[in-house]
């Protein structure tokens, strides 16, 4: 008990480690910004952390297997440290991953972008909360502005979600249905990123090509897209199918 009333009186190191999508890298990046944000320093995960969060992927057994073998790893890398199991791995597969000795919260996709606070609420009373029911969600899961670059290149989430349902696929399970995100979060995000000199952007999601389907103006991606265009000093936008 001294050992946790010491984690609340003062910020912690936090370490991440993510498999899975681009989507999934997005969001680590989102989450690794709440942190900072909120105090907490950010370290490499095999050093030593007092909090350590693996972002899961379930799209086949090897992912679930690898999320299983990382949590394990963060809790060998400091055994007294806190161990956070979130995304699709833990949404599919909640009873599966509860039993995983080493894990002291579980948190589903949709909870990603409120980590900062999950974590602090188990700090200060050991409560877990249930997860989410993803399908009644109907919101997107804004992390403002992530700024995720890959070199000369930045990643941008605009959309979440499948509604296929295709016998062979577990992400509208993992995922939800589709939900958009509002063009001008978008907008201002690639805005932010263009000042900085990326010339640049990627946009990502679960089904991008189902972007504005859940908009109630008739706005779809081709809309976004043509928006974007107009961005000053944004010279290439690619799109990236999970």
């Amino acid at each position: 008990m001294k050992e946790m009333d010491d984690m609340k009186k003062e910020k912690n190191k936090v370490a991440f480690f993510t498999l899975g999508c681009k989507t999934n890298q997005y969001e680590t990046n989102g989450m690794i910004q709440k942190f900072k944000n909120a105090g907490y320093e950010i370290v490499e995960f095999s050093s030593k952390a007092d909090i350590y969060i693996v972002n899961t992927c379930t799209v086949t057994s090897i992912s679930d297997k690898k999320s299983r073998q990382f949590l394990r790893q963060a809790k060998k890398n400091n055994p007294e440290g806190i161990i956070v199991a979130v995304g699709c791995y833990v949404q599919v597969a909640k009873d599966e991953v509860q039993k995983i000795s080493e894990i002291d919260l579980c948190l589903g996709t949709n909870e990603k972008s409120q980590i900062v606070n999950s974590v602090e609420k188990f700090l200060n009373n050991r409560k877990k909360d249930e997860l989410d029911d993803v399908f009644k969600t109907a919101e997107f899961a804004d992390f403002g502005v992530v700024t995720y670059t890959e070199k000369t290149r930045a990643v941008v989430k605009i959309q979440d979600g499948c509604d296929r349902f295709c016998s062979y696929c577990i992400i509208p399970y993992a995922r939800g249905r589709v939900r958009s995100r509002n063009p001008e979060s978008i907008i201002k995000e690639i805005s932010e990123i263009v000042t900085i000199g990326i010339k640049e952007v990627v946009l990502t999601g679960i089904h991008i090509a189902s972007y504005g389907k859940d908009f109630d103006n008739n706005y779809k991606l081709i809309d976004l897209l043509e928006e974007i265009n107009k961005i000053e000093g944004l010279k290439r936008v690619r799109l990236r199918f999970n």
